[in-house]
């Protein structure tokens, strides 16, 4: 038995290497070698005293996305002058969005592209060279997973060439699919409830959050699943998320999260036995 002590879940500062990825690197499923894999992530969309869990996919991979349009700058009065690096950009992240709403099968699999940053020029009267967008991609198969990223750079790249400007495309993958093994699931489905009652643990719909714990998936078979985290008694209706300033949590959640690991530990190690 061995317990994971993981740092850089969110992923490691900027050119360095860490999280999941770096610790399989390094052996932490070797010597001795590791049958199968627990973990738990708190969620603020379930109350203290509920698991959540499913099998099969649970969590979607994760990529990077950074596209840079390079046109050519002039005086805001003499837009003719220029190519537009700003509204090629904008014609690109709208073009985006129908890679998903009408070039994706989404009854196979949900997707996601999301830009999250545009950053051009400095001045209100000045057409910049060059505009940069970043985004995340979210998705739940491997053959769609790629699909999606040729699409992003055939669109892209078309549509800045259409406004006589270039695009740059660059796609970093991220988390993998977090899959929860089936039988594995199936096997370990008593001990979550025996933690919590039938009634608190709850088969959830796939999330497309992102998880590094795949890293370790991908390897050995594993079972994830999330621990409830705001108070109960409160009984909200809109329960804060993640990444947000409003996020809550009880601090009692952190024993039921520690009951559910040790009895799936346990569980496990008396099932193998027989």
């Amino acid at each position: 038995m061995k317990f994971l002590f993981q740092p850089a879940e969110e992923g490691p500062p900027q050119g360095e290497e860490g999280g999941a990825i770096l610790m399989v690197k390094e052996g932490v499923l070797d010597n001795p070698k590791v049958d199968v894999i627990f973990g738990l992530h708190m969620l603020s969309l379930l109350p203290s005293g509920q698991l959540g869990y499913r099998s099969g996919s649970i969590m979607a991979a994760s990529d990077e996305l950074k596209i840079k349009i390079i046109g050519l700058g002039a005086h805001g009065a003499t837009p003719w002058d220029s190519k537009d690096p700003i509204m090629i950009g904008s014609q690109v992240m709208i073009g985006l969005q129908t890679i998903v709403s009408r070039q994706t099968d989404l009854t196979k699999a949900p997707a996601v592209i999301t830009i999250g940053s545009f950053h051009a020029g400095n001045r209100g009267n000045i057409i910049p060279e060059s505009a940069e967008l970043t985004g995340t991609i979210r998705s739940f198969d491997p053959v769609m997973q790629k699909t999606l990223h040729e699409k992003i750079k055939l669109t892209a790249e078309k549509i800045a060439e259409s406004g006589g400007a270039r695009a740059e495309v660059e796609i970093n993958e991220g988390g993998l699919l977090t899959y929860n093994d089936p039988f594995l699931t199936k096997m370990m489905e008593p001990s979550l409830q025996r933690t919590v009652g039938i009634s608190n643990a709850i088969v959830v719909a796939p999330t497309t959050l992102a998880e590094d714990f795949s890293s370790y998936h991908e390897n050995i078979p594993g079972l994830f699943f999330f621990l409830g985290a705001y108070p109960a008694d409160m009984k909200l209706k809109n329960p804060p998320v993640h990444h947000t300033a409003d996020f809550m949590m009880d601090e009692k959640s952190f024993v039921t999260g520690v009951r559910a690991l040790v009895n799936l530990t346990v569980d496990y190690m008396f099932a193998v036995k027989k």
